[in-house]
């Protein structure tokens, strides 16, 4: 196999050129189309130069994703070589990783370790961040601790998505796709531009789509896999006066997932650390005509899967100038309910040797937060950004799980079930600021802290139709507990530029992330009860940040070093005779590696960009439950999702053929090493090495305003796993372009 993630088969760079997703770069023209552009990002919440702030960021352009059919920040993963997605059946499962490094837990009692941050607004849990990514300028990926400066859940990373603002001229579009591999199709609408002169612009997007899928469950002949989904956003900007600007949001999207809990590739289970094999023939009969399979696409199962999905939000932000000095305010408001219908036993009758398990799930969290930040003016001896954070976060879900039996062939079902009714509430608050003193013009120290409140408290009821435990359903049980913590973190270090294009940084950060409970359906009393102590990070940056060959090659070099102490994180115990994975402070893990990007324009209409990362995400030493049916020596192993090596290339090219049409052609390519998907460090949970290659070809007329680009998904139709789990057998997610499909985007600016 090919672990070289620059050798592409014997693709060359030149063939490359001529294949893949236009790049936004290439559609608006450079002043001089031979020098990389100037990115601005607010990764210290200011707008500055990405070659200038000491942070180690990937930045994705909107627009690029868009005409790439990448609508989930799953899909950025590809891009972002240090950022790694956990896929699930529901939205409530999904995690995201930065430099190895996440949190894998459904309890609503737990922080993400990796912030997600939309227009300013911090989102409370993972799930939420898995909506469409809609009117995008850009993605931000800020890599390593951002505690400081973003606070909550930002002990490993933070997800900036930054939307568009309101143009001052009229602009309209229509965007249609269809996809094969599953009969996708999208449209997407919007217009924006200037409301009252100088005074009010606003804008609005909305977006439909719908993908069968492509999976197929034989018990009902349906597809699967797949989603329906629509979405709203609009924004109102208000300029009342030179000094004041208020911006409005408002958003809503509502979607249907088809996702199952896994497609069966295999009746067999590796043990660790014994590699003793285990072969479950009568789940292989169970399963038929459905043959496990490495590439196995079918489920037989007879409960239909599905995750539903609203979210809505609302958010204010206020921007007065005071002098020289900016006070900003952030008000905002966001719901999300989730309802999840999941086969948990993966076949379609009740047998003697496996009962049938069907779960429904409900969540509904509402957050309201509210940031005041005051940033100084620069160009003087010493600036700032300081402010005051609150968050309020309440959970409420109720969890049920029916299980039918089959005592022996021909004997009447026996019928049980359970239901978990529980909630959550947090607050958040937190006084912060961090300041550049410029010591020289070429010389400058970075210094900040943060001051953080956490109050966490759950509520759990579960009542079930049975006094003795059995696979599956406990007994009833209720508790209540409530915790409380305060932390100090910080950053600093100082930053030197050797000359007007080449800077560097060298950072120390002190990483929080809060207590938690482990919250969920089987929660035991007294095991489960005791909150779990805050997660500490402490890192240390080194950046090389530089614009070479007279602004042609922009190039980005970090190394970094990362340890966490009371990481949490979820292993394997058993509850009620079942093996199930449950939430503890796991104990010490580190992440250290390099991590190189860089943007280059060769030649006018030609953009070559891309990334590397070498991170080596390890356990140091890990805290072993009790009752834990597999073996915890797990010293030295990787922490789970966390490829060593991860690649990504784009080049695009732009021609003109005549007539004032243009041409784009270029490609796409990523790769990365084994990873594992489970801390349990089982060897049938790594999935292979493996690169996909996307290619496109689009003709416009930037004049006329029309585009229209065919795209290739997978060209060399590589099959893989985007997440492995173990049940009766082993399962696998079956991602989107796990086959090669093909595609059409048209747009019409008017």
């Amino acid at each position: 196999m090919n672990r070289n993630p620059f050798r592409l088969g014997g693709i060359t760079l030149a063939t490359l050129a001529a294949l893949a997703p236009l790049s936004a770069r290439s559609q608006q023209a450079a002043p001089d189309e031979t020098q990389v552009q100037q990115v601005t990002v607010t990764a210290t919440r200011r707008p500055e130069p990405l070659q200038k702030v000491p942070v180690a960021v990937s930045v994705v352009d909107g627009t690029e994703l868009e005409r790439a059919n990448r609508n989930t920040l799953g899909a950025v993963a590809s891009q972002v070589p240090s950022l790694n997605f956990r896929t699930e059946a529901s939205a409530k499962d999904t995690s995201l990783f930065v430099r190895g490094v996440g949190t894998i837990t459904t309890s609503p009692g737990a922080e993400p370790t990796v912030s997600t941050v939309v227009d300013g607004v911090v989102l409370a849990r993972p799930g939420q961040a898995l909506v469409d990514l809609l009117d995008l300028e850009r993605v931000e990926v800020l890599r390593g601790p951002q505690g400081t400066l973003f606070g909550r859940n930002a002990s490993a990373g933070v997800i900036n998505i930054v939307t568009r603002a309101p143009s001052k001229e009229l602009e309209r579009y229509i965007d249609l796709s269809y996809f094969g591999g599953g009969n996708e199709r999208r449209l997407r609408l919007g217009i924006s531009g200037e409301l009252k002169a100088d005074v009010m612009r606003g804008s609005l997007t909305a977006m439909v789509g719908k993908y069968d899928g492509n999976l197929t469950n034989v018990a009902t002949g349906k597809p699967a896999g797949g989603y329906d989904k629509k979405g709203i956003r609009g924004k109102l900007e208000i300029t009342p006066s030179r000094d004041l600007k208020i911006s409005l949001g408002a958003d809503f999207l509502d979607g249907t997932d088809t996702s199952p809990k896994g497609v069966v590739t295999s009746s067999r289970l590796t043990a660790f650390p014994s590699g003793t094999v285990t072969n479950n023939a009568n789940f292989a009969a169970a399963l038929l005509p459905v043959v496990p399979s490495a590439q196995n696409r079918q489920i037989n199962i007879n409960w239909e899967p599905r995750s539903e999905d609203t979210h809505a939000g609302l958010s204010a932000q206020v921007d007065w100038s005071l002098g020289a000095y900016t006070l900003t305010s952030i008000t905002a408001y966001r719901t999300w309910d989730n309802t999840q219908f999941q086969d948990q036993d993966r076949l379609a009758q009740v047998t003697t040797a496996f009962a049938e398990t069907h779960d429904r799930g409900d969540v509904a969290v509402k957050q309201t937060s509210q940031e005041f930040r005051l940033t100084s003016p620069k160009g003087g001896v010493f600036d700032y950004v300081a402010g005051l954070y609150a968050m309020r976060v309440e959970n409420d879900e109720t969890y049920r799980r029916d299980v039918t039996r089959l005592p022996s062939a021909g004997a009447a079902l026996l019928k049980d079930a359970g239901v978990a009714v529980y909630d959550t509430r947090s607050t958040n608050a937190a006084l912060f600021g961090e300041g550049t003193w410029h010591f020289a013009p070429h010389f400058r120290g970075v210094a900040g802290l943060r001051f953080t409140r956490d109050e966490l408290s759950y509520g759990h009821v579960r009542t079930s139709t049975q006094t003795v435990a059995i696979p599956g359903v406990a007994p009833g049980v209720s508790s209540a507990g409530s915790t409380s913590k305060t932390a100090t973190t910080g950053r600093i270090g100082p930053q030197y530029d050797f000359a007007p294009n080449l800077s560097s940084y060298l950072t120390y950060s002190r990483g929080y992330k809060g207590p938690a409970y482990n919250v969920f359906f089987n929660m035991a009393v007294p095991r489960d009860i005791d909150a779990l102590s805050p997660e500490l990070s402490d890192s240390v940056e080194l950046g090389l940040k530089s614009t070479l060959l007279n602004n042609r090659l922009r190039l980005n070099v970090a190394l970094f070093s990362t340890k966490y102490k009371n990481y949490q994180a979820n292993t394997f115990d058993q509850i009620a005779g079942t093996v199930v994975t449950r939430l503890i402070n796991a104990g010490d893990v580190s992440t250290k590696g390099i991590e190189v990007d860089f943007t280059a324009r060769p030649m006018a209409g030609l953009t070559v960009s891309g990334a590397v990362a070498n991170t080596k995400a390890r356990i140091d030493h890990f805290r072993c439950p009790v009752n834990a049916p597999t073996s915890c020596n797990l010293d030295g192993y990787p922490l789970p999702y966390a490829p060593d090596w991860k690649a990504a290339l784009q080049t695009t090219y732009r021609m003109s053929v005549g007539s004032g049409l243009a041409l784009d052609l270029g490609a796409d390519y990523s790769w990365q090493s084994k990873v594992q998907y489970d801390i349990g460090q089982f060897a049938d949970t790594i999935q292979p090495a493996y690169g996909i290659l996307n290619a496109s070809i689009a003709l416009s007329d930037p004049i006329k305003g029309w585009r229209a680009a065919l795209l290739v998904k997978n060209v060399t139709d590589k099959s893989y796993a985007s997440l492995l789990l173990r049940a009766a057998g082993m399962t696998r997610a079956v991602p989107r372009d796990d086959q090669r499909y093909v595609g059409v985007n048209l747009r019409y600016d008017f």
